[in-house]
Order: structure tokens, then C-alpha cells, then sequence
């Protein structure tokens, strides 16, 4: 009868060892796909920044432009008083001015006229120069059509209303009388776009 081995030595279990090119992870993959997440991370904050940047160039064009235009409100109902120191003069004209109150009165009128205008101005409110001028769409609004044959057909023969603009922008259009029947324009002298007036806004 043959006995059991009596060596004590306790038995070890021994994993198998891995294969080489087996189950183990591939850190090459997993090194690429890190480095293309950071990739991505740095473009995605390339973006996040420019995003903030143009954002503060927005929020600060608007505080410039509020500022610029703050007085645009005032300033067109300090027109509509204009407006009536006009009509106000143009009840008494020059010759109508014999009787010395009516010709103070009518001074008084043409000074209070004088310096609303050149608080206006001061505003960068400035009138628009449309008389002889050619029509433009984007300064002026046609009220009428006259036959006028010595002026090139869309020449503004008279003003209704003065129109104005502050800064580049424009305020107010001028209400004007335009010509028709006379030769055609070969170039509009003046223009919105020539003038820098931004009719966009």
C-alpha cells in the first residue's frame, strides 16, 4: 500500500500570467482618448473665453451707445418747440415787423430759436441740409410731388419739417416737396450711407 505524501509544504495557487498582448487594458487607447478630452477641454475653453469676451464688447457698446444717446427722448420734443418758434416767426415776417412790439416780440422769438438750436447742437443734434438736395429715402419722407422741369427730376425743392440727426443716427426725417419731370440725376450728391448716418438703428 503505497502512503501520502508527507511533505507539509502548504499548496500555492498561481494565477495563470496574462498573455502579453491579451486581457490587460490598452493604455495606448486610453492615453489617446485622455489626450482628445483634453483637446476638446482646451477648445471648449478657447470658446468659453472669446464668448465672454465678445459678451463684455456687447455690454460695453451698449453702455456707450446709452450714453451717447441718452438725450435722443429730449431731444425730440425739444424739436416739437422748435418746430412752433418756426411757425411762431413765420407769423411775422419781416415786413410785418413796422409795429415795435411785433418786432421785439418776434426778435424774442428768433434769440429763444437761436439758443434751443444751439443746445442741440451741443447734444450733437445737428439739422439735416435737404433743401437742393437729392431725395433720400433714408433721411427724408415725401410728402408731395411737383412738376419742375429746371431741377433734376428727385431734387427736394421745399422743407415741411427740418429733419435731424444726433450723432450717426438719425433722429427725425426732414418732410420734404420733391421735384419730378426735369433731367435725370446722374448721382446722387449726398446720401444716409455717404453721410455716416446710421438708419438702422
Amino acid at each position: 500500500m503505497t502512503s501520502a505524501p508527507t511533505d507539509n509544504t502548504p499548496f500555492e495557487h498561481q494565477e495563470p500570467a496574462p498573455e502579453e498582448n491579451g486581457a490587460g487594458p490598452d493604455l495606448v487607447a486610453v492615453i489617446g482618448e485622455l489626450q482628445k478630452q483634453l483637446e476638446e477641454a482646451k477648445k471648449e475653453r478657447l470658446l468659453a473665453l472669446a464668448e465672454a469676451e465678445n459678451a463684455g464688447r456687447r455690454a460695453d457698446k451698449r453702455i456707450s451707445d446709452n450714453a451717447k444717446y441718452a438725450v435722443s427722448n429730449i431731444a425730440k420734443a425739444m424739436l416739437q418747440v422748435a418746430d412752433n418758434l418756426g411757425r411762431a416767426l413765420l407769423a411775422a415776417p419781416p415786413e410785418a415787423r413796422t409795429n415795435e412790439t411785433v418786432k421785439n416780440l418776434a426778435m424774442g422769438v428768433e434769440l429763444t430759436e437761436k439758443e434751443l438750436l444751439n443746445i442741440l447742437e451741443q447734444n450733437n443734434v445737428r439739422k439735416i441740409n435737404s433743401l437742393n438736395q437729392p431725395f433720400d429715402a433714408n433721411l427724408h419722407n415725401a410728402i408731395q410731388e411737383v412738376e419742375k422741369t429746371d431741377v433734376p427730376s428727385g431734387t427736394i425743392v421745399q422743407v415741411l419739417q427740418e429733419g435731424y440727426v444726433i450723432h450717426d443716427r438719425l433722429l427725425r426725417p426732414s418732410m420734404v416737396v420733391v421735384s419730378r419731370g426735369g433731367p435725370k440725376r446722374e448721382a446722387a450728391a449726398t446720401s444716409a450711407t455717404n453721410n455716416g448716418v446710421n438708419t438702422t438703428a
